[in-house]
C-alpha cells in the first residue's frame, strides 16, 4: 500500500513539473510566434503592368498636353489620374532604335541595335524587362510592332520578334511594320472579322490577355505596341467621322522659314523634303494630313478604353499600373520638317504619363518638369514590380517624380542619331533646361562645317533661337559641352565594339572650342 501511494505521489509530482514546463514552453512558443508575426512584413501585393506604347506620335497630340482641337478622352483620363512628364525624349527618335532602348534600358551604342546597324544581341535581350519580370513570376504579353530582331549574327530581319516571342506568356506581336489591317497579321488573324482594323485588336488581344493571367492567379505585365499612327496612313474607317471638319492650328516653329536657322546638316535628311512630299506646305493638304494622323490616334484611345473598361469591370484597376508614350516624336511640318529623327523637340519629345492607383502620396493630375528618356520606362516598370534594376542599366525609376514632381531623377540625357545619311548624324545632351547639339559633318565643297547648337527649352520651347554664339550664354555653353563629353566617354567606355558604333567614339570629338 505504502509503495503505491509512492508512486501516486511521485506520479503526481511528475506530472505538475511537466505541466508547469508544458505551460512555460507553451508561454515561450507563443511570444516566438508573436515577435515573427510582427518581424515579418505581410507581402505586398504585386501590382498589374500595362504599358501602351504608340509609334510616331508627338508630344502635342492629345488634350492634356494642350491641344483643344484633338479628341483623347482615355489618353487625357491617364493624364488626370496619373502624373503627366513634359519633358520626356527618346534617346533615339526611329522606331528600331527606340523600341531596343526601352526593351532593355540601354542607350542605343550599348544595344549595338538600329537599322543601318545591326540586331539586339542576345546578351542585352536577357536583361530585358519582359524576361526579368517572368523571371520575378510575372504573366509577360506582347501585342502589336515589335520592332526590332534578336540576333548576335545579325539576323532575323523581317522576322523581328520571332526570337524574343518565346519569353511571353502571351504572344500578338507581328514582324517587321505589321499592317493596319488585322487579317494580314498571322498572330492576330483570330480578331480580324470583329476587329479589321488592327488598333482596335491590339485592345481585344490585351483583354483576352488579362482574362488568362487572372486565371492563373498571377500579376502580370502587357506590352501594347501600337502601328499608330506610323505610315502608310490608313486610319479606321470607323472613326471617319471624328475630325472632319477639324481644322488644326500650326505651332510657332512651322514651315520653312523657322527651319533657316538651323544647322544646315538637318536639311540633309529625308526629313526635309518630306515637308513638302507630305503636303505639310499648302494649307488644304496640311489639314487633312493633320486629320488623318490624329484619327489615327484616335483609334489607339478608342483601344485604350476598350482596356481600362475591362480593367473596372475585372475590379483589377485599382491594383494596375498604367504607363502611355510613344517610341518617338513627329515634325508634322515645324521647321519645315517631316517625319522624325532629328533631335529637336517635335522629333524626339514624345508624351509619358504614368498611372499609380496604388499610392495615395501620389498628387494625380500633376504636370512635372522633371527630365525623363525611354530608358527609363524600363527601371520604372521593374522597379513597380519590386525587381532589382541591373546596375548596367542607363535608364532610373522614374517613381521618385510620382511623388514629387519637382524632383529631378538625373541631371542629363543625350539623344543619339546615327541613322540615315552620314550628314545627319550628330549627338545631343540635354540638361533640365538647355539642350546642346553637336553636328560633326563636314564638306568643304559644299561650305559645310562643324556646327554646334545651343537651345534654352525652358524659354524658347519651339527652338526658335540658336543661342550658342551668344556671349551671355557662355557659361551655360561651356556646361553644356562637359556634359556632352562625359557623355562621349561614357559611349568610349560602355558601348559596344561591334556594329559600327565604336568609330563615333572619335567622329563625335567636338573641334569646336570657342
Amino acid at each position: 500500500m505504502r509503495l503505491k501511494n509512492n508512486i501516486k505521489l511521485e506520479y503526481k509530482f511528475i506530472l505538475g513539473v511537466s505541466l508547469m514546463l508544458g505551460l512555460l514552453a507553451l508561454q515561450s512558443c507563443q511570444g516566438q510566434k508573436v515577435k515573427a508575426e510582427v518581424a515579418t512584413p505581410t507581402e505586398e501585393k504585386k501590382p498589374n503592368i500595362i504599358f501602351f506604347f504608340t509609334d510616331d506620335q508627338s508630344y502635342d497630340s492629345h488634350k492634356s498636353y494642350g491641344n483643344n482641337v484633338v479628341n483623347t478622352p482615355n489618353i487625357d483620363g491617364l493624364a488626370e489620374n496619373g502624373v503627366l512628364f513634359q519633358r520626356h525624349y527618346n534617346t533615339t527618335a526611329i522606331c528600331m532604335a527606340s523600341r531596343a532602348n526601352v526593351m532593355t534600358g540601354l542607350y542605343e551604342y550599348k544595344t549595338g541595335c538600329n537599322f543601318d546597324h545591326g540586331s539586339l544581341g542576345t546578351k542585352q535581350w536577357s536583361t530585358s524587362y519582359p524576361v526579368l519580370l517572368r523571371d520575378a513570376g510575372y504573366k509577360v504579353g506582347f501585342a502589336g510592332k515589335f520592332g526590332f530582331s534578336v540576333s548576335d549574327t545579325n539576323g532575323g530581319w523581317k522576322k523581328e520578334g520571332e526570337v524574343a516571342k518565346k519569353d511571353f506568356d502571351f504572344w500578338a506581336g507581328s514582324p517587321h511594320q505589321t499592317s493596319y489591317k488585322t487579317i494580314e497579321n498571322k498572330s492576330m488573324a483570330q480578331y480580324a472579322e470583329e476587329y479589321p482594323h488592327s488598333t482596335r485588336a491590339y485592345g481585344a488581344a490585351t483583354i483576352d490577355f488579362i482574362n488568362e493571367s487572372i486565371e492563373s492567379n498571377a500579376p502580370f505585365c502587357m506590352s501594347v505596341y501600337f502601328k499608330a499612327p506610323h505610315r502608310p496612313v490608313e486610319p479606321d474607317p470607323m472613326f471617319d467621322d471624328i475630325y472632319k471638319d477639324a481644322v488644326f492650328d500650326k505651332l510657332p516653329n512651322y514651315g520653312r522659314e523657322a527651319g533657316k536657322h538651323l544647322a544646315e546638316q538637318s536639311r540633309m535628311g529625308r526629313q526635309y523634303p518630306r515637308f513638302e512630299e507630305w503636303g505639310y506646305d499648302k494649307e488644304e493638304t496640311y489639314q487633312e494630313a493633320l486629320r488623318k494622323y490624329h484619327q489615327l490616334i484616335y483609334g489607339v484611345d478608342y483601344s485604350i478604353g476598350m482596356v481600362l473598361e475591362e480593367l473596372k469591370r475585372l475590379k483589377i484597376d485599382d491594383n494596375t499600373i498604367i504607363v502611355f508614350s510613344s517610341d518617338n516624336g513627329y515634325f508634322n511640318g515645324s521647321h519645315g520638317l517631316g517625319s522624325k529623327v532629328l533631335p529637336y523637340e517635335e522629333g524626339a519629345r514624345t508624351p509619358l504619363i504614368i498611372v499609380d492607383p496604388r499610392n495615395d502620396k501620389i498628387k494625380i493630375g500633376v504636370k512635372t518638369a522633371s527630365l525623363s528618356g525611354n530608358v527609363d520606362i524600363t527601371a520604372t516598370i521593374l522597379d513597380f514590380a519590386g525587381v532589382e534594376i541591373p546596375a548596367h542599366y542607363d535608364g532610373k525609376s522614374l517613381r521618385p517624380v510620382l511623388e514629387n514632381s519637382k524632383t529631378q531623377v538625373r541631371e542629363s540625357l543625350p539623344i543619339v542619331q546615327v541613322w540615315g545619311p552620314k550628314a545627319t548624324h550628330c549627338l545631343t545632351v540635354m540638361d533640365d533646361q538647355y539642350k546642346y547639339v553637336y553636328w560633326y559633318y563636314e564638306d568643304e565643297k559644299q561650305g559645310i562645317k562643324p556646327t554646334e547648337e545651343l537651345f534654352d527649352i525652358v524659354n524658347d520651347p519651339f527652338e526658335l533661337e540658336n543661342i550658342a554664339h551668344k556671349d551671355s550664354y557662355k557659361p551655360q555653353l561651356e556646361k553644356l559641352r562637359k556634359l556632352y563629353d562625359n557623355q562621349l566617354n561614357h559611349w568610349q567606355n560602355e558601348g559596344v565594339k561591334y556594329n559600327g558604333y565604336a568609330e563615333y567614339t572619335s567622329t563625335f570629338k567636338r573641334k569646336l572650342t570657342k
